[in-house]
Formats: C-alpha cells, structure tokens, sequence
C-alpha cells in the first residue's frame, strides 16, 4: 500500500524495518511486541536523557519512530534519575502491556541493540556515555567505550 508520496512511504518502511530488527532480536513473530518493547524502551530512555540530549537524539531517528519516541513527551519536565539497571528496567515494564511475553531487561538490551544497528554510532556513543555506568550494560558490548 502507498500512500502517493515518496516521503511518507519511506518513513513507513524505515519504521517497518526497525519493527522486523526488533521482533527478530527479541524472537517475537507477532510485530505488535516489538513495538510495545520499542516504545517502552525509547521512552524510558527519552525521559533518562536531558531535554537537549533528548532532542538531538531524536533527530536521528526516522520520522516515523522519532514520532513514536516523543510521543506523550513533556520537555519541561526533568530527567529522569533511573541510576540503577533495575530503576531502568521497571520504567520500561511499567510502559509494557500487562502480561508481555518477556522481561523488561532482555527487551530493553534487544531494543538498545536495534538502535546500536540503525543509529550513527557516534551518536549512541553520545547517549552511553551520557547514562550511568549500570546502565551501559543493556548496550550491546559493541557500542560501549571503555
């Protein structure tokens, strides 16, 4: 299905490519999963960001999931202090449908290695090394410095 222009088409499938990495990473067949744990994982992650550090870092999303990452979003607020993995990891369970078929953590990490993949890795530098050192371990071991 098109929708007659070239832009909206191609954020349609960038979109779509970003839910097939998500549900292939967290062994889901049913797509609907993988969105619920890339939403709950982008907004975790937005709201341990800085507004600034948010914004940049949703600029490098594409249009469609950069829609689905500030989606519900208040800038004003502050970020934030998820300091341990287990702080982390609640906030994206409490974003999760009820009953979800894995943990928190383990979609998380899958979601983190989606980003790692489809993100300039300079820029997902810039967010690990903006979080806590308990943190980056739901990076994969590739995308951490040091």
């Amino acid at each position: 299905m098109s929708s007659g222009h070239p832009t909206f088409d191609h954020t349609v499938q960038e979109g779509n490519i970003w839910l097939k990495t998500a549900a292939e990473k967290l062994h889901f067949d049913d797509r609907r999963h993988a969105y619920s744990a890339l939403r709950a994982t982008l907004h975790a992650l937005r709201d341990r960001l800085t507004p600034e550090m948010a914004v940049h870092f949703g600029a490098q999303l594409p249009m469609v999931i950069r829609g689905l990452y500030f989606e519900g979003w208040h800038m004003a607020e502050k970020p934030k202090l998820d300091h341990t993995l287990d702080e982390f990891c609640e906030h994206v369970a409490r974003d999760l449908p009820p009953k979800f078929p894995i943990d928190a953590h383990t979609a998380a990490h899958g979601i983190f290695e989606v980003i790692f993949e489809e993100v300039d890795p300079g820029e997902v530098a810039k967010i690990i090394d903006q979080m806590p050192v308990a943190l980056r371990s739901l990076w994969p071991q590739t995308a951490r410095r040091g």
